[in-house]
């Protein structure tokens, strides 16, 4: 018995969750009321606060639930001493933009977080989720340009500082420019191009 309703509270949490990613993607999360998410679920308000404090704690969790292309591809790399990380980085961006091609849920998830949130004092801790992944996401690319720049013995052509900056804003400017407009360029195809034409500048032929 307590089997049981320990599956059907797994059950009904996952299908709050499902609803709000399908709602979220719909109205936007300030748009969005809990209401809203029940309503889609087919349960109640009630049902929400027993598995998240608010709406901030269940778009995080909704997050959570899904890894997200950028934060996958960064876990792949492995840059120790003597080795060049930058084949790694250069094939776990092309999965990184396979996947949101491919994988619906993911898609759908990078959508609500990339075009779908605003930043209202409701949603302060969805800004401080996204600034932190951001300042990690960053800090692994800065430690794979500095480590493929020592093992080639070259300095890059601009500053670390500005180096990543500039990668991070081409990725995230193709995914969601594709996000808006899937038939627009080929993601996976013309991504992988950008990036490697970006590390050519930066003096990583």
């Amino acid at each position: 018995m307590v089997r049981r309703t320990k599956e059907e509270a797994l059950a009904t949490r996952n299908g709050l969750l499902d609803a709000a990613e399908r709602v979220f993607l719909d109205k936007g999360v300030a748009g969005t009321s809990l209401n809203d998410i029940a309503q889609a679920a087919g349960t109640t308000r009630g049902a929400i606060y027993w598995h998240f404090r608010d709406k901030a704690d269940l778009f995080n969790a909704m997050m959570d639930r899904v890894v997200m292309p950028l934060e996958c591809a960064m876990s792949g790399i492995d840059s120790r001493s003597g080795d060049d990380p930058l084949p790694a980085l250069k094939s776990a961006l092309r999965e990184a933009f396979r996947k949101t091609v491919h994988d619906p849920q993911t898609r759908r998830v990078f959508e609500v977080a990339t075009h779908k949130v605003e930043y209202v004092d409701s949603l302060c801790a969805v800004r401080a989720r996204h600034l932190r992944v951001r300042h990690e996401w960053g800090a692994r690319l800065a430690k794979v340009l500095r480590a493929s720049a020592s093992v080639r013995g070259l300095r890059l052509s601009v500053p670390l500082t500005v180096a990543v900056q500039g990668l991070q804003s081409l990725i995230d400017g193709l995914i969601q420019n594709w996000l808006l407009d899937p038939g627009a360029f080929d993601l996976e195809v013309n991504g992988g191009k950008a990036v490697d034409c970006y590390l050519r500048g930066l003096g990583l032929a």
